[in-house]
């Protein structure tokens, strides 16, 4: 298992693919625009790992839908990154699917991958699997060196996502894939309310507990602490009073509970597919080349009823 921290680089070279530590450039600083704790998301995902279930059907729902999407391609995926976020089910819900032979699993969470190794028995023998310990905001990849990326529920706790991006980006061989599922802004908009009304009640004021993204009554608060998804904000409420903690879970069984006593908890999946630039590639005809114009096809199917 390589540890790299944001003063290495990965380098593969030659057909066995030996990996070795090459120093980023310069422009690979802090991220100057800070929301999340990083430091705090890391010792997280140390805890996440040892409470996370074998299986988390919230976790391998997200992992299958992203993984339907190699199924739609023709193309093998020889070298792939597991970045971040969901990598065991990834791992365990392949299946053969994108024909990768190499499959690097990084994490930012030594624990969590020291799990995964330890359940690496239960995945697919003819992949030949290594360990990173990395941080998604300084990719750790050499340029050009992979076929996949694959991040499932990762990359919505990075400082910079469009930085993290680019440098995915710059990690693809020409006509890479890149796998995305983030959490979106509409997460848990159940418990952002009640908590929003609990601490109105009781303390006066509103601290942020819920992440942009995602984040942050009882049962529901013990998975989430289980899959890592607690809160990570910079100018968060170190101290939630028992009180308050109490009245958000009032509330949100008051407003949001079903008869039979369960609540509901809104999970907003975004995901995203991208390819790096080839020349194989389709394109965009020039501006200006087309030879029917919109208007001639209004003319000809605009009055045309439905069947």
């Amino acid at each position: 298992m390589w540890r790299v921290s944001k003063l290495g680089r990965l380098q593969l070279n030659g057909p066995r693919a030996r990996y070795q530590l090459q120093h980023p450039s310069s422009s690979q600083d802090k991220p100057n625009f800070q929301i999340f704790d990083r430091y705090l998301k890391g010792k997280q995902r140390d805890r996440a790992a040892w409470l996370m279930s074998p299986t988390d059907n919230f976790l391998d729902t997200v992992a299958e839908r992203l993984l339907d999407r190699l199924e739609d391609c023709k193309k093998d995926f020889s070298t792939a990154l597991c970045l971040g976020g969901s990598i065991e089910p990834i791992r365990r819900l392949l299946r053969g699917r994108g024909g990768i032979e190499r499959l690097i699993m990084m994490d930012m969470s030594p624990d969590m991958i020291k799990k995964c190794r330890i359940e690496e028995k239960i995945s697919d023998p003819k992949i030949e699997t290594l360990y990173v310990v990395g941080d998604e905001e300084f990719l750790p990849i050499k340029q050009s060196s992979l076929d996949l990326i694959i991040s499932c529920l990762g990359l919505h706790w990075v400082n910079d996502l469009p930085g993290a991006m680019i440098q995915c980006k710059s990690a693809l061989k020409p006509d890479g894939m890149f796998l995305v599922a983030i959490l979106g802004g509409e997460t848990l908009r159940e418990l952002r309310i009640a908590c929003t009304v609990a601490q109105m009640e009781r303390e006066g004021g509103i601290s942020p507990r819920i992440s942009p993204l995602a984040q942050v009554a009882l049962e529901l608060i013990e998975h989430l602490r289980s899959i890592g998804e607690t809160n990570a904000l910079l100018q968060r409420n170190h101290i939630l009073k028992r009180d308050t903690a109490l009245a958000t879970a009032a509330i949100y069984q008051s407003m949001f509970g079903a008869e039979d006593g369960t609540i509901p908890a809104t999970f907003q999946v975004i995901y995203m597919t991208g390819w790096a630039p080839h020349p194989s590639q389709q394109k965009a005809k020039k501006r200006g080349s087309a030879n029917v114009s919109f208007e001639d096809i209004q003319r000809e199917f605009g009055n045309q009823e439905a069947p």
